[in-house]
């Protein structure tokens, strides 16, 4: 049956994504999961990121599309080990696709690694891939509907960052609706408000990045917002 399948697809990823979670603890690497819809502002969040933590964290990245490698030549352009994964089709990175990149990286040189996942509100956020957290970027441009439509992203984050705020005027998007519609479904949410192209909002990101490397190396598992 469908629902069976379904079942063991999940299971069968849980276990994999398991194993790199125990992979990324012993290395003491903190690492993000990024999930957005197309064009919110990932790979431009992964550069800004990049920039503003330049010598005080060393980082990696792994690209997810369906195609092309446009997104991981940005990154690259930065000067940091990346990754890209092209999926042929599927809408979500795995934990097995996750783990077919670690040949290609130094964990132990490393102190943040963030994967950028396919765009998409629905899947990404059922499939884990050993990660810390999920963080999701919302842009005003997509209006202030999402939370409802989509809650198990919401859920699932840990992180929300909303992006385009320097384009509010120029929108009908209310970011006090995205915010009390987001933490009724996850009252445990991180929100920063941030603007990729201006740079307004990002240092509270960046802190909370810092603030978890420190966690991860401590040997801890709780999560920056708890502190």
């Amino acid at each position: 049956m469908k629902v069976s399948v379904v079942r063991n697809i999940l299971e069968a990823n849980e276990r994999i994504a398991e194993q790199n979670r125990a992979l990324f603890d012993e290395n003491r690497l903190f690492v993000i999961n990024l999930m957005s819809s197309p064009g919110a502002g990932k790979t431009s969040l992964l550069e800004r990121t990049i920039d503003g933590l330049r010598g005080r964290l060393r980082m990696g990245v792994i690209e997810g599309d369906i195609q092309s490698t446009h997104d991981a030549e940005r990154v690259a352009k930065k000067g940091i080990p990346v990754v890209q994964i092209n999926t042929g089709g599927a809408c979500h990175l795995d934990g097995n696709m996750i783990r077919d990149t670690f040949q290609e990286f130094d964990f132990k040189q490393m102190d943040l690694l963030i994967v950028e996942n396919v765009g998409n509100l629905v899947c990404p956020a059922e499939f884990k891939i050993g990660e810390d957290f999920k963080v999701m970027i919302l842009s005003v441009t997509e209006g202030d509907d999402k939370p409802s439509k989509y809650p198990l992203m919401f859920h699932e984050s840990k992180v929300l960052l909303i992006n385009k705020v320097d384009l509010l005027a120029h929108v009908d998007c209310s970011v006090e609706k995205i915010r009390e519609d987001a933490l009724r479904i996850n009252p445990n949410l991180d929100i920063f408000e941030i603007s990729c192209k201006t740079g307004a909002g990002l240092e509270g990101w960046y802190n909370w990045l810092l603030e978890g490397v420190k966690l991860k190396r401590a040997g801890g598992r709780e999560s920056p917002g708890t502190l």
